[in-house]
């Protein structure tokens, strides 16, 4: 039996973690639509950027061993888009399908939901069929599909975009003008 998945937010100590997951998917996969991994020190600017802004950063351990990531940022930067959030989740090569993509998710649709977030959006590089698939599952619902705009190991590749609406959601006006 597997030891459980713990999640926690992500300390600066974690980025050596981060970086070599997704550094992984950018040079092996295509849900992620960078050619070159990001340096540590950019990973670390970028963690830093997200829970900065008091954004969720979470990261899944197994044994002390950082095996996932996942965090929040805001959608787009003008005022109107305040409400919505964009989610990224990676869990580690070799271990898709032990649950811990899920409870990256879940966790975060969570944090964002006590914050007052309104929406998630999903948008995942080469329509990923088990990022997709993940999104699905926790009642994420695919609202468009981008054809052809990334250019990627050789070929064309579509950008899938998912959306689930957070607690109220759009069915009353926000606290906050």
């Amino acid at each position: 039996m597997k030891p459980d998945i713990q999640l926690r937010d992500s300390l600066d100590a974690d980025c050596e973690a981060i970086q070599a997951i997704y550094a992984y998917h950018v040079l092996h996969g295509t849900a992620s639509f960078e050619i070159i991994p990001p340096t540590l020190e950019e990973i670390r600017q970028r963690r830093s950027d997200v829970v900065n802004k008091s954004l969720p950063y979470i990261v899944a351990e197994r044994d002390g061993e950082v095996v996932g990531y996942s965090y929040a940022t805001m959608y787009r930067a003008r005022p109107a888009y305040r409400f919505t959030v964009e989610n990224s989740v990676y869990v580690k090569e070799g271990l898709a399908g032990e649950g811990i993509g899920s409870k990256l998710l879940l966790a975060l649709i969570d944090r964002c939901t006590k914050s007052g977030f309104r929406q998630m959006i999903a948008v995942i590089g080469d329509s990923s069929p088990a990022s997709v698939a993940l999104h699905k599952r926790h009642g994420f619902e695919q609202v468009g599909l981008f054809r052809s705009v990334g250019f990627k190991a050789g070929a064309w590749r579509d950008t899938a975009m998912l959306q689930l609406e957070l607690g109220a959601g759009n069915r009353v006006p926000p606290e906050t003008p």
